[in-house]
């Protein structure tokens, strides 16, 4: 039996309320309460002074691009960027090319992970049929593929009825749908949010209204259908508003913020740099500070880093014509820390509860916890560390990042899956077993 001890470590583990030092073990791949005699003299020993334990974080909204778009990102390299970041747990979007509408599709995509992942990856399949809206995919096909949600990411479903079915679909076969909130009739030629720096720049606007009116819909069809519909990338104020009154009401409705839009606002837009324009856009301080008090009150469930990777020369053009989305793995956990822990005063043990439980709860992912008899994946870091991220050193395959060349403080040191190392301050040690 292999074991492991990791010595003299903060273990924070929100799922069994443990947030103290200590020491945490594992054989052969399970946590475990404690070593034998025999166990410690052979265990792996890792000294964790100065550092704290919690479990492998979760991200539930990242896109691999493989199949199809290997240009950008490949199963490999966004699951190494993970590792790099301390997620242990990631879901990737269905919008790859071919889309991941069929069962044969996300097979092959289980297929590479087994092969080159380093972290777990879980599949989501598509909604509808292409991605297109028109007509609905063979959504019982997917689940016995061992997809863990269905969403049309990128493209929301705009046509009621379908959406209607959709859910009533998923909910037969217990899995969740995850929704990108756009009306996009209200966003046709937009690519920043409508408002006084849209009309500075000289730019299409984006108004809020687009996302609102999506997540009201989503709202009224679960209190309709009794099914659970994950809200993505929540960017908007009065839609943080609109999911807490529907909580309230004991709507089956969960609801993700990203790192970017609780660190960043529209303002940073201000020299075109592309590697600020995303979908859904920066926008307000005040959209940034209520999804900020959604994630303090529970309102908004947890932070998903939405890892979109571009190529430079995708990235290099004309602001209207770039596509959006930036890089998010490796960087997630240092802007969670420095925006609600240090500027916002939440507890560490929060912040970790966002990107660890609570995502897992959402997809019912065997993740997120220390407890005894799960899976020995863990995060080390040192959150009082501070470090500049070279995206261009990075380990995607992309360089898409507005922190590039910035200082952050709160480094990940190691990141363990079945409680093997698979990343070792700044080196990928192994594949996953």
């Amino acid at each position: 039996m292999s074991s492991l001890w990791i010595s003299n470590v903060r273990v924070i583990d929100p799922a069994c309320g443990r947030d103290a030092a200590g020491d945490l073990f594992a054989v052969d791949g399970k946590i475990v309460p404690d070593l034998s005699s025999e166990q410690r003299q052979k265990a792996q020993k890792i000294d964790g002074s100065g550092l704290v334990a919690c479990p492998g974080l979760v991200d539930i909204h990242v896109h691999l691009r493989e199949p199809g778009q290997t240009h950008k990102e490949t199963i490999l390299t966004g699951s190494q960027a993970a590792a790099a970041g301390g997620f242990t747990s990631v879901v990737c979007m269905p919008n790859t090319s071919p889309v991941a509408d069929t069962a044969g599709t996300i097979q092959f995509i289980k297929d590479i992970v087994q092969r080159d992942a380093v972290v777990k990856v879980y599949p989501t399949g598509c909604i509808t049929v292409g991605q297109k809206g028109q007509a609905l995919a063979p959504i019982g096909s997917l689940k016995r593929a061992g997809v863990v949600a269905i969403t049309d990411d990128g493209d929301c479903v705009q046509n009621n009825e379908l959406m209607r079915r959709a859910v009533e679909y998923a909910k037969m076969f217990d899995l969740p749908v995850m929704d990108h909130c756009q009306d996009t009739a209200l966003t046709h030629g937009a690519v920043m949010n409508e408002g006084v720096m849209s009309t500075r720049l000289g730019l299409r606007g984006w108004p809020n209204c687009a996302e609102d009116v999506i997540v009201s819909r989503n709202v009224i069809l679960s209190t309709y259908t009794g099914a659970h519909i994950h809200l993505q990338h929540i960017s908007s104020r009065n839609a943080v508003e609109i999911i807490r009154r529907a909580k309230n009401r004991g709507v089956k409705i969960t609801a993700e913020a990203t790192p970017h839009h609780i660190a960043l606002t529209d303002a940073a837009l201000a020299t075109y740099d592309t590697n600020f324009k995303m979908n859904p856009p920066l926008r307000t301080e005040a959209d940034r500070e209520e999804i900020i008090a959604g994630l303090r009150d529970g309102t908004l469930d947890c932070i998903a880093t939405d890892h979109a990777p571009h190529t430079d020369y995708e990235k290099d053009k004309e602001f209207d014509f770039a596509p959006n989305g930036i890089l998010g793995s490796e960087t997630a956990l240092a802007i969670s820390l420095e925006t609600l822990v240090r500027h916002h005063g939440f507890k560490l043990s929060h912040v970790i509860d966002l990107m660890t439980r609570r995502p897992a709860n959402i997809l019912h992912l065997p993740a997120g916890t220390l407890a005894p008899g799960t899976a020995a994946d863990i995060c080390l870091f040192d959150p009082e560390e501070s470090w500049t991220y070279d995206a261009k050193a990075g380990f995607s395959k992309s360089s898409n990042s507005p922190w590039h060349g910035r200082q952050l403080k709160g480094r990940v040191k190691m990141t363990l899956v079945d409680g093997n190392v698979v990343y070792d301050r700044g080196a990928i040690r192994a594949a996953k077993p």
